[in-house]
Protein backbone atom coordinates (compact mmCIF):
# COMPACT_ATOMS: atom_id res chain seq x y z
CA UNK A 1 0.00 0.00 0.00
CA UNK A 2 2.94 2.16 1.08
CA UNK A 3 4.73 1.92 -2.28
CA UNK A 4 1.59 2.63 -4.06
CA UNK A 5 1.08 5.80 -2.13
CA UNK A 6 5.26 6.89 -3.07
CA UNK A 7 4.73 5.85 -6.85
CA UNK A 8 1.67 8.07 -6.87
CA UNK A 9 3.10 11.03 -4.98
CA UNK A 10 6.66 10.54 -7.74
CA UNK A 11 4.23 10.80 -10.75
CA UNK A 12 2.40 13.34 -9.85
CA UNK A 13 5.21 15.50 -8.79
CA UNK A 14 6.72 14.72 -12.00
CA UNK A 15 4.23 15.72 -13.72
CA UNK A 16 3.65 19.34 -11.98
CA UNK A 17 7.28 19.90 -12.35
CA UNK A 18 6.98 18.99 -16.42
CA UNK A 19 3.62 20.81 -16.82
CA UNK A 20 4.95 23.85 -15.15
CA UNK A 21 8.10 24.46 -17.38
CA UNK A 22 6.06 23.60 -20.43
CA UNK A 23 3.35 25.89 -19.90
CA UNK A 24 5.86 28.00 -18.50
CA UNK A 25 7.79 28.12 -21.54
CA UNK A 26 11.10 26.88 -19.58
CA UNK A 27 10.84 24.04 -22.02
CA UNK A 28 10.08 25.31 -25.59
CA UNK A 29 8.32 23.38 -28.32
CA UNK A 30 10.56 21.17 -29.61
CA UNK A 31 13.15 20.70 -26.68
CA UNK A 32 14.31 16.92 -25.82
CA UNK A 33 13.65 15.61 -22.64
CA UNK A 34 14.98 12.33 -21.38
CA UNK A 35 13.03 9.72 -19.05
CA UNK A 36 16.47 8.35 -18.11
CA UNK A 37 17.32 11.91 -16.77
CA UNK A 38 14.16 13.08 -15.17
CA UNK A 39 14.05 9.63 -13.67
CA UNK A 40 17.80 10.04 -12.20
CA UNK A 41 16.95 14.01 -11.40
CA UNK A 42 13.96 13.21 -9.13
CA UNK A 43 15.56 9.83 -7.77
CA UNK A 44 13.05 7.31 -8.91
CA UNK A 45 12.35 4.73 -11.25
CA UNK A 46 11.75 5.22 -14.70
CA UNK A 47 7.80 3.90 -14.08
CA UNK A 48 6.56 6.83 -13.15
CA UNK A 49 8.50 9.30 -14.87
CA UNK A 50 6.91 7.08 -17.97
CA UNK A 51 3.11 7.55 -16.18
CA UNK A 52 3.92 11.40 -16.01
CA UNK A 53 5.03 11.79 -19.61
CA UNK A 54 2.32 9.93 -20.52
CA UNK A 55 -0.32 12.29 -18.70
CA UNK A 56 1.64 14.82 -20.50
CA UNK A 57 0.67 13.14 -24.18
CA UNK A 58 -3.11 13.61 -22.77
CA UNK A 59 -3.01 16.96 -23.01
CA UNK A 60 -0.94 17.34 -26.07
CA UNK A 61 2.03 18.75 -23.91
CA UNK A 62 4.62 15.84 -24.90
CA UNK A 63 5.60 14.11 -28.27
CA UNK A 64 6.18 10.01 -27.31
CA UNK A 65 7.46 8.25 -29.90
CA UNK A 66 9.20 4.97 -29.81
CA UNK A 67 12.54 4.79 -29.97
CA UNK A 68 12.92 8.12 -30.85
CA UNK A 69 13.66 11.34 -27.90
CA UNK A 70 10.40 13.05 -26.83
CA UNK A 71 10.05 16.10 -27.06
CA UNK A 72 7.86 19.34 -25.63
CA UNK A 73 5.07 19.11 -28.92
CA UNK A 74 5.11 22.18 -30.94
CA UNK A 75 1.85 24.07 -31.60
CA UNK A 76 -0.51 22.83 -33.84
CA UNK A 77 -3.08 25.00 -36.19
CA UNK A 78 -5.49 22.51 -36.29
CA UNK A 79 -5.24 21.63 -32.37
CA UNK A 80 -5.64 25.11 -31.21
CA UNK A 81 -8.49 25.98 -33.59
CA UNK A 82 -10.26 23.33 -32.46
CA UNK A 83 -9.63 23.66 -28.57
CA UNK A 84 -11.07 27.19 -29.13
CA UNK A 85 -14.31 26.07 -31.22
CA UNK A 86 -14.67 23.93 -28.18
CA UNK A 87 -13.89 26.77 -25.57
CA UNK A 88 -16.11 29.24 -27.41
CA UNK A 89 -19.16 26.62 -27.51
CA UNK A 90 -19.33 25.94 -24.11
CA UNK A 91 -18.28 29.33 -22.36
CA UNK A 92 -21.18 30.91 -24.60
CA UNK A 93 -23.75 28.96 -23.00
CA UNK A 94 -21.83 29.30 -19.20
CA UNK A 95 -22.57 33.19 -20.16
CA UNK A 96 -25.96 33.03 -21.14
CA UNK A 97 -26.87 31.20 -18.48
CA UNK A 98 -24.74 33.30 -15.75
CA UNK A 99 -26.50 36.04 -17.37
CA UNK A 100 -29.93 34.48 -16.90
CA UNK A 101 -29.53 33.65 -12.85
CA UNK A 102 -27.06 36.04 -11.44
CA UNK A 103 -28.04 37.62 -7.97
CA UNK A 104 -26.85 39.57 -5.97
CA UNK A 105 -24.77 37.40 -4.39
CA UNK A 106 -23.38 36.03 -7.69
CA UNK A 107 -22.76 40.19 -8.86
CA UNK A 108 -20.11 40.33 -5.38
CA UNK A 109 -18.69 36.75 -5.85
CA UNK A 110 -17.27 38.47 -9.38
CA UNK A 111 -16.33 41.82 -7.90
CA UNK A 112 -14.20 39.85 -5.70
CA UNK A 113 -12.38 37.94 -7.97
CA UNK A 114 -11.62 41.33 -10.17
CA UNK A 115 -10.44 43.22 -7.55
CA UNK A 116 -7.62 40.48 -7.08
CA UNK A 117 -6.93 40.48 -10.70
CA UNK A 118 -6.55 44.55 -10.20
CA UNK A 119 -4.03 43.75 -7.64
CA UNK A 120 -1.91 41.22 -9.75
CA UNK A 121 -2.39 44.03 -12.23
CA UNK A 122 -0.96 46.62 -10.04
CA UNK A 123 2.59 44.58 -9.20
CA UNK A 124 2.69 43.52 -13.02
CA UNK A 125 2.50 39.49 -11.68
CA UNK A 126 1.51 37.71 -14.79
CA UNK A 127 1.70 34.06 -12.95
CA UNK A 128 -0.70 35.44 -10.21
CA UNK A 129 -3.24 36.55 -12.97
CA UNK A 130 -2.91 33.61 -15.29
CA UNK A 131 -4.66 31.93 -11.66
CA UNK A 132 -7.07 34.38 -10.99
CA UNK A 133 -7.93 33.81 -14.90
CA UNK A 134 -9.01 30.67 -14.43
CA UNK A 135 -10.30 31.27 -10.85
CA UNK A 136 -13.06 33.69 -12.73
CA UNK A 137 -13.99 31.42 -15.42
CA UNK A 138 -14.50 28.56 -12.91
CA UNK A 139 -16.63 31.48 -11.10
CA UNK A 140 -18.52 32.22 -14.17
CA UNK A 141 -19.15 28.63 -14.50
CA UNK A 142 -20.52 27.57 -10.67
CA UNK A 143 -22.88 30.95 -10.91
CA UNK A 144 -24.75 29.29 -14.02
CA UNK A 145 -25.34 26.21 -12.15
CA UNK A 146 -22.48 24.26 -14.64
CA UNK A 147 -19.52 23.73 -12.77
CA UNK A 148 -18.78 21.15 -14.71
CA UNK A 149 -18.42 22.80 -17.65
CA UNK A 150 -15.53 23.83 -16.52
CA UNK A 151 -13.75 20.47 -16.54
CA UNK A 152 -14.16 21.11 -20.66
CA UNK A 153 -12.88 24.97 -20.33
CA UNK A 154 -9.96 24.02 -18.49
CA UNK A 155 -8.89 21.00 -20.50
CA UNK A 156 -9.49 23.09 -23.54
CA UNK A 157 -7.73 26.18 -21.93
CA UNK A 158 -4.25 24.17 -20.91
CA UNK A 159 -3.65 23.44 -24.57
CA UNK A 160 -3.43 27.12 -25.51
CA UNK A 161 -1.92 27.94 -22.00
CA UNK A 162 1.37 28.41 -23.67
CA UNK A 163 0.35 30.95 -25.94
CA UNK A 164 -1.16 33.39 -23.56
CA UNK A 165 1.82 32.86 -21.55
CA UNK A 166 3.31 34.47 -24.50
CA UNK A 167 0.50 36.78 -24.84
CA UNK A 168 0.62 38.20 -21.05
CA UNK A 169 4.40 38.29 -20.91
CA UNK A 170 5.46 39.81 -24.11
CA UNK A 171 2.69 42.22 -24.89
CA UNK A 172 1.75 43.01 -21.21
CA UNK A 173 -1.71 42.53 -22.27
CA UNK A 174 -3.49 42.14 -18.55
CA UNK A 175 -4.83 45.42 -18.37
CA UNK A 176 -6.84 44.70 -22.04
CA UNK A 177 -8.01 41.13 -20.44
CA UNK A 178 -8.85 42.55 -17.19
CA UNK A 179 -11.36 45.26 -18.55
CA UNK A 180 -12.96 42.29 -20.40
CA UNK A 181 -13.78 40.52 -17.34
CA UNK A 182 -15.07 43.85 -15.85
CA UNK A 183 -17.46 43.90 -18.93
CA UNK A 184 -18.60 40.63 -19.22
CA UNK A 185 -19.13 40.55 -15.27
CA UNK A 186 -21.31 43.88 -16.12
CA UNK A 187 -23.76 42.18 -18.70
CA UNK A 188 -23.77 38.95 -16.54
CA UNK A 189 -25.08 41.10 -13.49
CA UNK A 190 -27.37 43.09 -15.75
CA UNK A 191 -29.24 39.99 -17.30
CA UNK A 192 -28.05 40.64 -20.44
CA UNK A 193 -27.61 37.60 -21.91
CA UNK A 194 -26.20 38.81 -25.85
CA UNK A 195 -23.99 41.28 -24.73
CA UNK A 196 -22.70 38.78 -21.98
CA UNK A 197 -21.96 36.33 -25.03
CA UNK A 198 -20.87 39.41 -26.95
CA UNK A 199 -18.64 40.58 -24.55
CA UNK A 200 -16.92 36.80 -23.85
CA UNK A 201 -16.39 36.18 -27.55
CA UNK A 202 -14.44 39.05 -27.74
CA UNK A 203 -12.47 38.42 -24.58
CA UNK A 204 -11.58 34.76 -26.51
CA UNK A 205 -10.49 36.50 -30.43
CA UNK A 206 -7.75 38.47 -28.00
CA UNK A 207 -5.38 35.44 -28.67
CA UNK A 208 -6.03 35.32 -32.65
CA UNK A 209 -3.28 38.36 -33.25
CA UNK A 210 -0.74 36.66 -30.40
CA UNK A 211 -1.36 33.33 -32.52
CA UNK A 212 -0.57 34.68 -36.00
CA UNK A 213 2.40 36.97 -34.85
CA UNK A 214 4.32 33.93 -32.72
CA UNK A 215 3.65 31.74 -35.98
CA UNK A 216 5.54 34.03 -38.58
CA UNK A 217 8.52 34.98 -35.73
CA UNK A 218 8.69 30.99 -34.77
CA UNK A 219 7.85 29.39 -37.13
CA UNK A 220 9.57 26.06 -35.54
CA UNK A 221 6.85 26.21 -32.32
CA UNK A 222 4.72 25.10 -35.30
CA UNK A 223 4.05 21.45 -36.96
CA UNK A 224 4.96 21.65 -40.17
Amino acid sequence: MAQTRDRRTSVDRVFDHLYDAIVSLRLLPGDKISEAEIAARFGISRQPVRDAFNRLENLDLLLIRPQRATEVKRFSSREIAKSRFVRAAVEAEVLRRAARVCGEADSARMQACLAQQKAAVDVVDHERFGVLDYAFHETLCQIAGVDFAFEVISTEKARVDRLCVLSLSKEDRMEELLEDHNRISQHISDHDEDAAVAAGMLHLSRLDATIEAISSKNPDYFDP
